[in-house]
């Protein structure tokens, strides 16, 4: 997995390529929180190129998703395909987290 990170003022805009699982869940967290720490408050995780998020990456964002609330800001997802909308709604994270089909319409969230 890779992912890159775009940040403008308090907008932090995540693209994560490839799967996000137990190998990388920990880079991939820590750089949020580095980006959180620094100022961004919202928080924008787009899933249009992942196609599979195993146990632990649902638990990174989780914990991250309690992170960016403590900071007074808000984790949002974008671009899930349909087998990762249907592992959230079963999971019933989907409660937990604000699932958008695409990043423009995440922002317009704002």
């Amino acid at each position: 997995m890779s992912f890159i990170l775009d940040r403008n003022d308090d907008v932090l805009l995540v693209d994560v390529e490839g799967q996000l699982v137990v190998t990388n869940r920990q880079e991939f967290k820590q750089a949020v929180l580095d980006a959180v720490e620094q100022g961004a408050r919202t928080v924008v995780v787009d899933f249009t190129r992942s196609g599979y998020i195993d146990s632990s990456g649902l638990g990174a964002l989780v914990s991250l998703s309690k992170r960016v609330r403590d900071a007074g800001g808000d984790l949002r997802l974008a671009g899930l395909n349909d087998d990762l909308r249907t592992l959230f709604e079963l999971t019933r994270l989907d409660q937990l987290f604000p699932l958008y089909a695409t990043r423009a319409d995440a922002l317009a969230a704002r």
